[in-house]
C-alpha cells in the first residue's frame, strides 16, 4: 500500500498588512491536522524598501513553486483582497503554476467573494471560521489522490 503525500500549504501575508496572529492560528492547525505548512511570515524585503516588513505577490509565488505547494493561503485584514489575490492568481498563470489553488481569509466582504471567485480563489475563509471547518476543507479539496 502506497501512502500519498501529505498536502502542502503556503501561508502568506501579502502587502501591508501587518496583523498575523489569524495565520498563525490557520498554520498551526494545519500542521498540527498534518498538513505541510510553510509561513511565510512578515519578512524583510531589502531590494523593497518601501514595503517595510511585508510580502510581496511575486514572492509569495515563488514560495509556493519552491516548495512545490499545492496552495497558497492567503491572510488579508488591509482590504486589499481583490488587488492582492488577484496579482498572486495572475503571476501562478504567468509562471505556469495555476494547478497551485489559492484560498483566502480574513476581513474579506461576502459582496466580494463572488468576485474574488470568479478570478480564481477557490474559497473564502472570515473571522470566526473554526480551524476545524479549514483543515476539513483542506482535506476535501487539496488532498492528493
Amino acid at each position: 500500500m502506497t501512502q500519498s503525500a501529505p498536502v502542502r500549504v503556503v501561508i502568506a501575508k501579502p502587502g501591508l498588512d501587518g496583523h498575523d496572529r489569524g495565520a498563525k492560528v490557520v498554520a498551526r492547525a494545519l500542521r498540527d491536522a498534518g498538513v505541510e505548512v510553510v509561513y511565510t511570515g512578515l519578512h524583510q524585503m531589502p531590494e523593497v524598501v518601501y514595503t517595510g516588513l511585508h510580502q510581496m505577490p511575486e514572492q509569495i509565488v515563488a514560495t509556493a513553486i519552491q516548495e512545490d505547494a499545492d496552495a497558497i493561503g492567503l491572510s488579508i485584514l488591509s482590504g486589499s483582497h481583490m488587488t492582492q489575490c488577484a496579482k498572486v492568481i495572475e503571476i501562478l498563470k504567468e509562471k505556469d503554476a495555476s494547478d497551485i489553488k489559492v484560498f483566502a481569509g480574513g476581513i474579506i466582504p461576502e459582496a466580494d467573494f463572488p468576485a474574488l471567485k470568479e478570478m480564481g480563489v477557490v474559497e473564502i475563509f472570515t473571522p470566526g471560521t473554526p480551524t476545524q471547518e479549514i483543515i476539513d476543507w483542506v482535506n476535501a479539496n487539496l488532498a492528493h489522490a
